[in-house]
């Protein structure tokens, strides 16, 4: 696989965090590095995917009222909750 080189500059404290995994993981530098990079790209692109549905749910008026969720969520507290209701 062809690779790239991407430098960023880091605060010391976190950059010490990552030689300290390194060496408890026994891995490279690089590796934690590649790992950390992967797992934020992964969750960036699962939130920007779960708001596009978001914002179709709203575009489809599929949408709960306010105060339908104000009733839910202090029925929380009693013996019968209530169901939410659009």
């Amino acid at each position: 696989m062809d690779t790239k080189v991407i430098t960023a500059h880091v605060p010391v404290p976190l950059a010490e965090k990552v030689d300290l995994l390194a060496n408890r993981l026994e891995r490279s530098k690089a590796w934690i590095m590649k790992q950390a990079l992967a797992a934020w790209i992964d969750q960036e692109e699962e939130r920007h995917k779960l708001t596009l549905e978001a914002l179709a749910d709203v575009d489809n008026n599929n949408v709960i009222e306010h105060q339908s969720m104000l009733d839910w969520a202090q029925s929380l507290d009693t013996d019968k909750s209530k169901s939410v209701t659009s």
